[in-house]
């Protein structure tokens, strides 16, 4: 009987050592302590010509998101200093600048654009002289951080057009100039309408 018992014991060690034999270097767990081997999830790259890796940053210049592009820096921000933008004016008017030559039948003009101005946006002078009659009804108004409103015929807004040409400085006149910038309104037929001052300060 007792041979028997250690027949069968060793029967029994000879099976479990081949169990774990079967189990051997294949099991990654049995690498690492019990620990899973790391598994890579990283995309596959492709070699850029000249066996360089590809850059993965965004090309110079190319459009921030949002697919806007950016503005040139022009200090803190990003964004221009001072008042830039003029509100849109009525179908028929324009902002302009009187030049020599306007008399009491013609005004004689340049066209303007906008720049960014410290307390306003400023309309500065631009292109050829242009030219513009004068409606018989036409209006002035002059304005100036100086003295009070006041509305003129074409002759006294002529007046007022050349004193300032010759000295925008001028306080003494017959108005006091304020930087030469005008609104004016023009009729289907080409003909200055209204012309408005504009007050600076």
């Amino acid at each position: 009987m007792p041979t028997f018992r250690r027949m069968l014991g060793a029967g029994l060690v000879a099976t479990a050592a081949l169990g774990l034999a079967a189990c051997g270097p294949d099991n990654a767990s049995d690498q690492a302590g019990g620990a899973p081997a790391a598994t890579s999830t990283a995309a596959p790259t492709t070699a850029a010509p000249g066996g360089t890796a590809p850059s993965t940053a965004a090309p110079s210049g190319s459009a921030p998101a949002g697919g806007k592009s950016a503005k040139p820096s022009t200090g803190a921000g990003d964004e221009p200093e001072g008042f830039c933008d003029a509100a849109p004016l009525p179908a028929g008017q324009k902002w302009i600048y009187p030049a020599k030559g306007t008399t009491t039948t013609t005004l004689v003009y340049k066209d303007t654009k906008t720049a960014c101005g410290v307390n306003d946006v400023v309309f500065e002078p631009v292109g050829a002289d242009k030219t513009a009659a004068f409606a018989p009804t036409a209006k002035g108004h002059l304005n100036s951080v100086l003295a009070k409103p006041k509305d003129v015929n074409v002759a006294d807004l002529v007046k007022h057009i050349g004193e300032c040409l010759a000295d925008p400085t001028n306080v003494k006149g017959f108005y006091p100039c304020s930087a030469g910038d005008y609104k004016v309104a023009i009729d289907s037929a080409g003909k200055v309408v209204e012309m408005t001052e504009r007050a600076h300060s």
